[in-house]
C-alpha cells in the first residue's frame, strides 16, 4: 500500500512539473496562445493597437501618458494652434540709379547698394489669433509698408490678410483674415504675472517653423527702453529671435500674457533678454483699432525730461522725481494753461508721475477735450494748473511714397 502511494504521488508530480514547464514555454514563446484563458497575470492589453498587416506590433497607446512634473506641454498644446506665420512682400520704390541696373557694377557692389526700381522684398513675422472672426494681433513692425500680407495656420491653411489698423507708438497692429473654423487663444492676466513664473514663447524664429521656447518672467513694467513712445513691457528670458516678433508670450495654463516685440542682442541671436507687450495693453489697443481704426490719446504739447539728481539738487526738489518741462509747444495746451519752461510736474489728476514715462501715459490716458489738473513744482513751490487736453497727433508714417 505505501509503495502504491509512492508511486501515485511521483506520477502527480512528474506531471506537475511537465504542465508548468508547458505553461512557463507557451507563455514565453506563443503568450497569444493565453488570452481570454484568465490565467493570473495575464491581460488581454486593450489600450493597444493591434498588430498591422504586416503583423509588426504597432504598439502606440492610444491614452496618452500624463505629463512629467513640470512639464508646460498642455500650455504649448492650447495656444500654438492660435499662432500664426506673418508673410509680407513690398515692392521697393527708391529712386531709381543710372547704375543700379548695370550688371557689371551690381556685381562689384551688389551688397552694398539697394534694391533696383520694381523689385520686391520680403518679410517674415508672427502673429496670434484672438477671435473667431479673424482678428489677428501683430506688431506694427511686421506689417510697415508692406503691399501685400499673407497669414499661414500651424494646421496648413493660407489666407490673405487686411490691416484693420496700426499704432506704431506702442508698435501694435491688427489683422483680420476671412476664414472657418479658427483656433482663438484666451487672454491671460499679466497684472497676476509676478517675476519668477513660467512662461512659453511661441512663433517663427527665422522661419525654421513653429517653435516653443521656455523661460520665466525677467522683470515687469520695464519702460525707458526707447523702443516704444508708450511702453509697458514684459521681461523675459524664453528664447525670442528675429521672425518671433509678434507670436505669442503665454503663461502655464497657456492664455496669452503678451506680445513679442524685441530682444536686446549684440549678435541678432537671443541673449536672454526679450521683451513682449502686455496682453492688457494690445487688448486696448485693438479694442480702439476696431472700433475706430485708430488710437486715440490725450496730449498737451511739452517736451519733457527726467529729472537727474543734478537737476534735482539744482531746482532745490527733495527727490528727484517728476518730470522736467524743457520745451513748450506754442498755443498748446500746455502753454495756454500757464505751465513754464523749468517746471516740473510731479502729478496728474492726482497720480504721481515719477519720470517722462509716466508722464506720457497718464497724460494719453487722458479724453481728448476734458479737463486736468497738472500739480507742479516751480521754484520749490507745489502749484496747481487746469489744463484742457487735445488730441495726440499720429505720427508720420516712416514708408510715405515718394
Amino acid at each position: 500500500m505505501a509503495f502504491m502511494l509512492r508511486r501515485l504521488w511521483l506520477l502527480y508530480a512528474q506531471a506537475t512539473t511537465v504542465a508548468v514547464a508547458v505553461f512557463f514555454t507557451v507563455a514565453t514563446l506563443k503568450p497569444h496562445w493565453l488570452d481570454g484563458m484568465g490565467w493570473p497575470g495575464q491581460d488581454s492589453h486593450p489600450n493597444l493597437a493591434a498588430p498591422d498587416s504586416t503583423g509588426d506590433s504597432i504598439g502606440v497607446l492610444q491614452s496618452a501618458s500624463p505629463p512629467p512634473a513640470g512639464s508646460m506641454r498642455s500650455a504649448a498644446a492650447r495656444a500654438m494652434p492660435a499662432v500664426v506665420y506673418v508673410f509680407t512682400s513690398q515692392k521697393r520704390r527708391a529712386p531709381a540709379h543710372p547704375f543700379l541696373d548695370d550688371p557689371v557694377f551690381r556685381r562689384f557692389f551688389g551688397d552694398q547698394l539697394p534694391t533696383p526700381r520694381g523689385q520686391e522684398s520680403s518679410g517674415l513675422g508672427s502673429g496670434v489669433i484672438v477671435s473667431a472672426q479673424g482678428l489677428i494681433l501683430t506688431n506694427h513692425h511686421v506689417i510697415e509698408g508692406a503691399d501685400q500680407i499673407e497669414v499661414a495656420l500651424a494646421d496648413g491653411r493660407r489666407a490673405s490678410a487686411r490691416v484693420v489698423g496700426t499704432d506704431p507708438e506702442t508698435d501694435l497692429a491688427v489683422l483680420k483674415i476671412k476664414m472657418d473654423g479658427l483656433p482663438v487663444i484666451p487672454f491671460g492676466r499679466p497684472s497676476e504675472l509676478r517675476v519668477g513664473d513660467a512662461v512659453l514663447a511661441i512663433g517663427n524664429p527665422f522661419g525654421v517653423g513653429l517653435t516653443v521656447t521656455q523661460g520665466i518672467v525677467s522683470a515687469l513694467g520695464r519702460n525707458q527702453l526707447n523702443i516704444n513712445t508708450f511702453e509697458n513691457f514684459i521681461q523675459t528670458d524664453a528664447a525670442i529671435n528675429p521672425g518671433n516678433s509678434g507670436g505669442a508670450l503665454v503663461d502655464a495654463q497657456g492664455n496669452l500674457v503678451g506680445i513679442n516685440t524685441a530682444i536686446y542682442s549684440r549678435s541678432g541671436g537671443s541673449m536672454g533678454i526679450g521683451f513682449a507687450i502686455s496682453a492688457d495693453l494690445a487688448k486696448q489697443i485693438m479694442e480702439s483699432l476696431v472700433r475706430s481704426g485708430r488710437v486715440s490719446r490725450g496730449f498737451i504739447g511739452v517736451e519733457p525730461r527726467d529729472v537727474t539728481q543734478d537737476i534735482a539738487e539744482e531746482l532745490s526738489l527733495k527727490k528727484s522725481e517728476g518730470s522736467l518741462i524743457s520745451g513748450l509747444q506754442r498755443g498748446g495746451p500746455a502753454d495756454k494753461a500757464g505751465l513754464k519752461v523749468g517746471d516740473v510736474v510731479v502729478a496728474v489728476n492726482s497720480k504721481q508721475v515719477r519720470n517722462t514715462a509716466e508722464l506720457l501715459s497718464s497724460v494719453a490716458a487722458l479724453e481728448p477735450g476734458a479737463k486736468a489738473s497738472l500739480t507742479v513744482m516751480r521754484g520749490g513751490r507745489q502749484t496747481e494748473l487746469a489744463i484742457t487736453v487735445a488730441e495726440r497727433p499720429r505720427p508720420k508714417r516712416s514708408n510715405v511714397e515718394q
